[in-house]
Formats: C-alpha cells, structure tokens, sequence
C-alpha cells in the first residue's frame, strides 16, 4: 500500500525489495493497480529483467487501452450530441482523468448515464452508430443498462446507475440519482469535453459501486483510489450536510465512514477531505483491507445447485442471500442488518410476484 499512496500524491519512488517483485506482480494484477504504482520501481537497478519487462507491459498495454477507448468514446459522445441526448460519463473513463497521468488508471469499457426517459433513443443511437457490434442483452426496461461489443470495446448505456432490492431505497436514490445528472458538471477527458455527475452524488456513486462489488462479487483497491481522488480533486464541492442526507436514508453511513477510514489510514487521503471519517473503526477497517488484499473478499459461491421447484428455488436464493449479509456483517453490522430486512422484504414480493423469464 506505500506504493499506492506514493504513486497517489506523487511521493518520491518507493524501494521495492528485490525478493518481494512476484507478490509486487500478483497483488497489483488482482487490485488494478499495476499502471499506477510500476512507474515508480521500473528505474530500480534491483529489478530483475523479467519483472522489468512484465511491468513495461502492463503500462504499454494500458497506454495502447486508452488510445482505443478514446476513440471510441469521442465516437459515441459526438453521435449521442448529434442525437440531443444528454449523457453523463460514468466510472473509469471520468475517473482516470482525476489521476496524476490519466494512463496510470486502467479502463476497460465505455459506462454512460442517459436515465429512464432518454434510455430508448440512447440505445438506438448505439445501434446506429455501431451497426456491426456485437448486442449481448435486451433493451428491456427492468434492465440496469444495454450492452454492446463495438470495436472490442463494451459500451454501457444505463438507464439508473444503481439496483436497489428495497423499493424505499430505491426511490430515495431514483431522486439522487436525477440530482446529480441535472447539476452534471464539465470534464475534460484527453480533449473531449464530457459531463460527468454533480460532485457530492459522483462521491456516493462511487462509493456505492465498490460497496456493490464487495457485497457480491468482489472489489479491489482501484476502486478506493478513484473515490479518495474524486474527494480530494473536488474537495471544495463537496455538500457535507446533502451527503449526510443521502447516507443515512440509504443506510449507508457506518459503510462510508468505513471507506473514510480505509482512504485516510491506507491511502494517505487527507482526513479533512474524508467526510464522516471515524478513526474508531480502524479495527474494521483493518479487517476489510486485509481480506481485499487477500481475496478473502470475493463472495463464496452457492453451496450447491438450486432446485427445480419454484418455491425451493427461491428459499435457496433467499438462504444464499442471508449467507452473504451475515458475511458483510463483519465489516458493517449496521449494514449486514439492512440487508437481511431487505433480503426478507425482497424475497417475499418475489414470492408472490409471476416468474420473469430469464429465471
């Protein structure tokens, strides 16, 4: 993590002991870090030629990455303008700008924000644009988002940014959500002038997709690096009071205060820039970091196979579910808590729902 913060607030190049370069490579290979902190220990006369050349690689490759999706997002930015849609950029691209060089922040695809009433002619607008792309899901409206292949590269384009199971949780966002897209901001990204959301609503974005990743499939330490950038970069912007709002009606304070503790004590954020920051927490803190780094994080898969029946089908959902909300406990109590009355709640509107057809 030294290298990290190093590679973060632009600190002088960290000694990297010659014994410990494969764990280098492993561990920034799982954690997304490798363009961002190799930089710093390429010039090491230590380094051996074959680690020298990996890490030459994966910045080569990122550098490469960029040029790519560049062109691609410039594409789609110009046909969604030329269309009188109004987009928001999401995740990686917007994000990577906020880094001390853009190309220390890997991105793989293209997430844009259109919302429910322009969802529809946005994605026609991808199909016409791209009328060789690959298509991989419907154009439905309980879907999250459209996905196309074009070029190699995934384009996203989302009708809400988040999924909630509980419907009080999901309104609530619904109403953040179309806040921060109204008050969107400018950005430049590699010359092309983009809006990306309203700073206060982007930090909790943020916030709320590495949480995502870590109640389900897993997170990494990149994700921690964008959102401790997003604060500093946009410290002055940030409402305090709207974000507290926001925090407690989604239920997410002890979680935030959580990625506070982890961004000041692991990533060298400065603590007045880390709203709601708890130095209390450090224990639990310590305990999250230690299993991201470990890949202790990642979800366990169901136990077994889910049944045929319908009811059986949906109590081993349910029971899975369960699982993973005392899991998230060790981290967030109050949050593990949440979850199972949501799971609950959610379970049983689904019970009494018709089956989708996908299930």
């Amino acid at each position: 993590m030294n290298l990290v913060r190093a590679a973060l607030w632009g600190k002088e190049p960290v000694v990297w002991p010659e014994e410990m370069t494969e764990d280098l490579l492993r561990l920034n290979a799982h954690q997304g870090t490798g363009a961002l902190v190799y930089p710093l220990v390429l010039n090491q006369e230590s380094l051996s030629s074959y680690a020298r050349t990996q890490m030459k690689g994966v910045c080569m490759r990122t550098m490469q990455q960029h040029v790519q999706l560049q062109y691609t997002l410039q594409t789609v930015w110009q046909a969604l303008e030329k269309a009188n849609i109004q987009a928001v950029l999401m995740k990686g691209a917007s994000l990577a700008a906020l880094y001390p060089d853009p190309h220390q922040r890997a991105w793989g695809d293209i997430d844009l924000f259109v919302g429910k009433d322009q969802y529809h002619p946005a994605c026609a607008v991808m199909r016409d644009t791209f009328p060789k792309a690959l298509k991989f899901d419907e154009e439905l409206d309980h879907y999250k988002h459209y996905n196309i292949i074009a070029d190699g590269i995934s384009i996203e384009t989302h009708r809400v940014t988040v999924g909630f199971q509980h419907p009080v949780d999901e309104r609530r966002y619904a109403k953040m959500e179309a806040y921060g897209m109204m008050n969107a901001e400018w950005l430049m990204v590699n010359g092309l002038k983009v809006r990306v959301f309203e700073p206060t609503f982007n930090a909790l974005f943020v916030m709320i997709h590495a949480w995502e990743h870590m109640t389900t499939q897993g997170a990494n330490v990149r994700q921690l690096c964008d959102l401790s950038l997003l604060l500093h970069h946009y410290a002055a912007q940030i409402d305090r009071k709207r974000l507290k709002r926001y925090l407690k009606d989604l239920h997410l304070t002890d979680v935030w205060a959580l990625f506070m503790t982890l961004c000041v004590n692991d990533l060298g954020l400065p603590e007045e820039e880390a709203p709601l920051y708890d130095p209390r927490l450090k224990e639990r803190a310590a305990l999250l970091m230690n299993h991201l780094l470990s890949g202790k994080l990642v979800a366990p898969k169901p136990s077994d196979k889910a049944p045929e029946g319908r009811i059986l089908r949906k109590m081993h959902t349910m029971t899975e579910r369960l699982h993973n909300a005392r899991r998230i406990g060790q981290y967030s109590p109050a949050y593990g808590r949440h979850m199972v009355v949501e799971t609950l709640l959610h379970g049983a509107l689904r019970f009494f729902a018709k089956d989708r057809h996908w299930e």
